[in-house]
């Protein structure tokens, strides 16, 4: 009797153990569901909302299998004409895409491929490409990013809290929305740089237990970096980073005598890796618009601007976790953002960097916390040469940050989840507790990506939807917009105008001339004068990002005194020609 009671007993205390556990697993995927609910949210709120930018305008426009070059020069030119490019065309397949991308951008295809066939999927908006679809897939993949960094942070730190922290910020991270509203091959990298870190991170464990490096991490890590730079081609400087980690710990191991046949497989994983990269050469060197295209992030310094960088750098890494309405139209609202955000970091930065060295503390953590450091290191190292040393200032794109974004969002994680234990925080003259702390923290994550969405934070750096607002105050005859073109991106500039025209079908009588500009400059304001001189009159020329000298014929025109709004990505002259 009593031995079947016990049995019962036991059988009892088994399935309440069993449903506890399954009870706390639900748990832990309700929380990860909401996190990729409020990341998918953040991300797909407004957005066709922001009118499209030059790079936006490439990636519709190579995705199509179009091409630029069939936009008319040196010729006044309609609103249809400029937008023909963005109008899917029947028959155009991955073969029109490659062609057109590999002789006109310097971009690998793999992302142009996806968004061609994935903008099947979507009608046309009033006869052009749908932006919405097409932002879509970005958006798409900068949401997966949110239960991809939980499964890597867990494989990281065996931890579900540091996993879901992850997991929050990477949901609310202005930055990683900024990056998913916009058409652009950024959200599939940050994906493919978290699939290589899982497999440098079993590798460095390898190297640390001197065991061999499973074959099948090897392949998955090969097939992953050939995706990567099949994606693009700055995803080398993650690879670049995971490298310089491993010869570092080759080195040491080397000084101690300690080198292990685990080291065979990875020299077996670089020179796979690099031959997946290097099929990319020839297309990249074969590519005369490649240099032109990268002009923006070229150039000498002077005084100051040596500067600039560095204060680059830290905005970039500010925005990872926090950006109010710094852009806010109202100058009360941008002060009010900038002193908050001040006051948060000036608090949050010795509750991270507390964390940080709790967990260098850890025996269990410290290695991996040591790794992802130094891998954040080498990337700021290698933006340090390129912009000081080679000329190419890679600070000045934000976006460039994908090659080590996830490794902050996870040292991110791994810190809270630290202060998320302490009993009491010190807030200025307060004092919190660890998970108050932590709640505030992400709210004001969660306020930043708000403020992303809404075009308050990481504006756009063309504003067309402003800007025809005020050439329809201004003019009330017809039209000419006049820019100089040396590449695609200065079409693009003129198309995010013709697109708002057609969209609000507004001055629909406009026309567009792009003055090709080579090595003589001379030749655009000779375009320039030879459609003043032809052009019927009345009408009003609007030069914009036109840099050229003013052709002789502008002098039968006159320009207008009165003061006028500036517009990002456009500066502008207004001469009325009677």
């Amino acid at each position: 009797m009593l031995k079947k009671f016990f049995s019962h007993s036991s059988l009892n205390t088994q399935h309440s153990a069993l449903n506890t556990k399954y009870s706390a697993l639900s748990t832990q995927h309700f929380l990860l569901l909401f996190w990729f609910a409020v990341g998918t949210i953040l991300r797909f709120i407004n957005l066709d909302a922001k009118p499209p930018w030059t790079d936006e305008f490439s990636t519709l426009v190579f995705s199509l299998g179009n091409s630029f070059l069939n936009v008319p020069l040196d010729q006044p030119i309609g609103i249809d004409t400029l937008l023909q490019p963005l109008q899917p065309r029947v028959g155009a397949g991955v073969q029109d895409v490659l062609k057109h991308l590999f002789t006109e951008s310097n971009h690998p295809p793999l992302y142009f491929i996806l968004t061609h066939l994935w903008l099947r999927l979507f009608p046309t908006d009033a006869g052009l490409v749908s932006v919405w679809g097409a932002r879509a897939l970005a958006a798409l993949f900068g949401a997966m990013s949110v239960p991809a960094i939980y499964a890597l942070s867990f494989k990281l730190y065996r931890s579900r809290l540091v996993s879901h922290l992850a997991a929050a910020f990477m949901a609310t991270s202005p930055y990683a929305i900024f990056l998913a509203q916009e058409t652009r091959h950024y959200t599939l990298p940050i994906l493919w740089v978290m699939a290589t870190l899982a497999c440098f991170i079993s590798a460095v464990r390898h190297v640390q237990s001197r065991s061999q490096l499973p074959i099948k991490v090897a392949l998955t890590w090969i097939v992953v970096n050939a995706l990567g730079i099949a994606t693009h081609y700055f995803f080398v400087l993650t690879l670049c980073c995971e490298a310089i980690v491993l010869l570092f710990l080759l080195v040491k191991q080397i000084k101690n005598k300690e080198l292990e046949s685990v080291w065979y497989r990875i020299f077996a994983v670089a020179a796979g890796t690099a031959s997946s990269g290097a099929v990319w050469i020839p297309v990249f060197l074969q590519n005369s618009y490649g240099g032109k295209l990268t002009e923006w992030i070229q150039g000498d310094r002077v005084g100051l601007a040596w500067l600039s960088p560095i204060f680059q750098g830290l905005a970039a890494w500010i925005t990872m976790i926090s950006l109010l309405p710094v852009e806010s139209p109202r100058l009360a609202v941008m002060i009010a953002s900038g002193v908050v955000m001040l006051a948060f970091f000036i608090w949050a930065t010795p509750v991270l960097v507390r964390g940080l060295k709790a967990r260098l503390n850890e025996p269990e953590n410290k290695f991996i916390t040591k790794v992802l450091i130094g891998f954040i290191i080498s990337a700021l190292l290698l933006f340090a040469i390129f912009t000081y040393f080679l000329g190419i200032d890679l600070t000045r794109g934000a976006r460039y940050n994908f090659i080590y974004f996830p490794a902050v969002i996870i040292l991110v994680g791994a810190s809270l989840a630290i202060c998320w234990r302490l009993e009491t925080v010190k807030m200025f003259k307060w004092r919190i507790s660890g998970k108050k702390a932590v709640l505030i923290i992400w709210l004001m994550s969660l306020a930043s990506g708000i403020t992303v969405v809404n075009n308050l934070g990481y504006q756009k750096y063309y504003r067309p939807d402003l800007f025809i607002g005020i050439i329809q105050r201004v003019s009330s005859q017809p039209v000419l917009i006049a820019t100089t073109q040396k590449t695609h991106v200065h079409i693009g500039e003129m198309m995010g105008v013709a697109r708002e025209l057609k969209k609000n079908q507004k001055l629909t009588n406009t026309k567009f001339l792009l003055a090709h500009q080579d090595d003589n400059p001379s030749a655009s304001s000779k375009t320039l004068g030879k459609a003043v001189k032809t052009l019927p009159r009345p009408f009003d020329l609007w030069k914009v990002n036109f840099f050229a000298d003013d052709p002789e014929e502008l002098e039968t025109c006159s320009l207008n005194s009165k003061p006028l709004p500036a517009v990002n990505g456009y500066e502008y002259k207004v001469y009325r020609c009677r």
